[in-house]
């Protein structure tokens, strides 16, 4: 079956080639011609019934196989015409029954069909393909980046990203595929006139020249069939011009296009009722039929009666037994407790997280939790989203613990464009909230416009979703509380109750495994591969319950892991330090309850951090990531003092870089008086 399958349209497509120049009996052309009608609505309904047009990708190939299929039979009927007079019973039905036999009613429904065909379906589905093509080929970009957005903030997969750019290739191909495709039907029109044509001049020749006849009676014979002929050829072409316009002008919808046109035209009773009462009123008009008038009155207002009305939704209340009193401790203390994390919307834009506005906030930050927890190892506290009334208009903020940490704005119906050629764009000037670029707030109507021009286009959602993104990211470690490390672990001990077993208690406490975690994740260092951590924790507290040793042997353990995300084609980018002053570091390094400190002179601090910003500087500039890498002594020393001022860089130890592949250097960090 399926080697039929693969070979069954290329034998169809030589089989149409030999019927070009094959002369075929009229009994065989008859069956080919009712293949042809029926094909024809076979595909008309087929582009009815789609969801949306790439679910039927392959229509301009069929289209073109047919309307090739269609010119061999005219072809082949117009050989048979001239030579023998007659082409089969369904052309002199056609030609006869049809049309009654009458030349010239023959020849004006011929044109009829024509002009329907080629002035209004054809051109009409033409201009849709390209314009959707082009469209389609414009938006490319803007849609590459929204789901990009949407990975990035959580909401999808790699899979469901994967597919959606597939979808949008797919969908550029396909509309490409039908600017060209709706050609070849307009080519079709104008060939069948020219084969009409040719047909009534060649057969008024024959007839009365090479068989003698009467000018009337070659009229009579040849022109009834040729006409016969020409409406065989356009009724199919008619229901495939019909179909190309149903699939370009075809919206992607959950049901096939006769549901959503029923159900879309009867969602309200109001306009039906309208329609009714002006069927009704028609009736006073003098002189028309009132029986008409009355009857579609009546279906109408039939059909407008057994539309549904929309009934209020019934307000949800909470069972009064369920909720405690107000003055009871419980109610109290509930109410007392502080949320980790918030967000408080201002009441404009409440419409974000209302489901039947279109609304997809809440389903954002849900996405949003899952991806912390795979990239970050940790499980993030839900996110309390509320309406704040004493925020600004089109504002928002984050709250950590119920202190307020960021603040953004959102305006309704707009998104955000982000890019250098804003200037001719209307809108209110802004800077992206997390990587502080120059962006502007447009109408949502100006999107299209914003993404010609080379903006990255952000719809309000996501520009919330990445801004509590990165709140979570700078904020990991406050947000890890012991309850969640108690999960972890408990976790990690159904498939490693050994490694958990030799930690904690009897190595370290709940508290200490806090307090690395913590430590990890300040730096930046994902807590997910939690088995080596807990199995260098526990080898290291035998000897030491220092927190920086204990820090140090989990990054020991993750090893190239930590480096991994810093690298490009496999190089590390790094900035080292001179000797001198690394040991200069080690002479002045000074343990603190929360770790070990620099105590440089600072002059010589200010000094290190200015190098260490310019030097950060440039590399960014050129499109790398720097690397800080230091003697694992003063490791955590230095990444306190550099933390403050540079959160992006990166301090990480000789020991942790190596298996990391190829080192560049970026620059040395010298002292006072070195040349620098």
């Amino acid at each position: 079956m399926k080697r039929l399958s693969q070979l069954g349209v290329p034998i169809g497509i030589v089989m149409i080639i030999v019927m070009l120049v094959v002369p075929l009996p009229a009994a065989f052309l008859d069956f080919l011609l009712a293949l042809n009608i029926t094909a024809a609505v076979l595909v008309l309904m087929v582009a009815m019934f789609v969801k949306r047009p790439l679910d039927f990708t392959a229509f301009p190939a069929v289209l073109l196989v047919l309307t090739l299929f269609r010119l061999a039979l005219n072809v082949s009927a117009t050989r048979l015409v001239l030579l023998d007079g007659y082409a089969g019973k369904v052309i002199d039905t056609f030609g006869h029954f049809v049309v009654g036999g009458q030349l010239v009613v023959g020849i004006i429904i011929f044109v009829i069909l024509l002009v329907i065909q080629f002035v209004v379906i054809t051109n009409g589905a033409g201009r849709v393909a390209e314009v959707g093509a082009r469209f389609t080929l414009d938006a490319m970009p803007g849609k590459q980046m929204a789901i990009d957005a949407d990975l990035n903030s959580g909401l999808i997969t790699e899979d469901q990203a994967r597919q959606r750019r597939a979808d949008v290739h797919a969908e550029a191909d396909f509309y490409g595929s039908m600017d060209g495709a709706s050609k070849f039907v307009k080519g079709d029109a104008i060939a069948a006139v020219v084969i009409t044509l040719v047909n009534l001049i060649g057969g008024f020749a024959i007839g009365m020249a090479q068989k003698g006849m009467e000018f009337g009676e070659a009229a009579q014979t040849y022109s009834l069939l040729s006409i016969g002929d020409g409406l065989v050829s356009q009724i199919p072409a008619l229901l495939l011009s019909v179909a190309t316009g149903l699939i370009v002008t075809r919206g992607a919808g959950d049901a096939d296009m006769g549901s959503d046109i029923l159900r879309q035209i009867g969602a309200n009773q109001m306009p039906l009722r309208i329609a009714a009462g002006a069927a009704f009123v028609m009736c006073l008009i003098p002189g028309l039929p009132k029986v008409p008038f009355l009857l579609v009155g009546g279906l109408m207002l039939l059909f407008s009666s057994r539309v549904p009305t929309e009934a209020p939704e019934p307000e949800v209340v909470a069972p009064v037994d369920e909720l405690p009193p107000a003055d009871t401790p419980e109610r109290l203390v509930a109410e007392m407790q502080v949320d980790p994390l918030g967000l408080e919307l201002s009441p404009d834009i409440i419409d974000l997280v209302d489901v039947r506005a279109g609304g997809d906030l809440l389903d954002r930050v849900k996405a949003l939790r899952r991806k912390v927890a795979t990239d970050v190892g940790i499980v993030v506290p839900p996110v309390r989203t509320r309406d704040n009334l004493e925020l600004p208009p089109r504002t928002y903020a984050i709250t950590l613990f119920g202190v307020e940490v960021a603040r953004g704005e959102a305006p309704p119906a707009s998104v955000m464009a982000i890019g250098d050629m804003l200037h001719n764009l209307p809108g209110t000037p802004t800077v992206e909230p997390v990587f502080g670029l120059q962006a502007k707030w447009i109408p949502a109507e100006m999107r299209y416009e914003a993404e010609i021009s080379g903006a990255t286009v952000v719809d309000r959602a996501s520009v919330i979703t990445t801004h509590l993104s990165e709140v979570v990211s700078a904020n990991s470690a406050r947000l890890l509380g012991r309850e969640d490390v108690r999960m972890l672990t408990d976790v990690v001990k159904r498939t490693h109750p050994v490694v958990i077993e030799e930690l904690t208690p009897a190595a370290l406490s709940l508290g200490e495994v806090q307090r690395v975690l913590q430590a990890l994740l300040e730096e930046k260092v994902p807590v997910r591969d939690l088995v080596r951590i807990f199995e260098a924790l526990s080898l290291r507290a035998g000897t030491s319950k220092d927190l920086d040793a204990l820090v140090e042997s989990a990054r020991q353990a993750l090893g190239g892991a930590i480096v991994a995300p810093y690298l490009q084609n496999g190089d590390a980018h790094v900035i080292s330090l001179d000797p001198q002053l690394e040991h200069r570091m080690l002479e002045v390094m000074r343990p603190t309850d929360a770790g070990a400190v620099l105590a440089l002179d600072p002059e010589l601090g200010q000094h290190v951090l200015v190098q260490l910003q310019r030097l950060s500087r440039q590399a960014e500039e050129s499109d790398q990531r720097p690397i800080l890498v230091c003697a694992p002594q003063i490791r955590a020393a230095l990444s306190r003092m550099v933390r403050p001022t540079l959160d992006r860089l990166p301090v990480i130890s000789y020991s942790e870089m190596l298996g990391s592949g190829q080192v560049l250097s970026l620059g040395t960090v010298q002292g006072l008086g070195a040349n620098v």
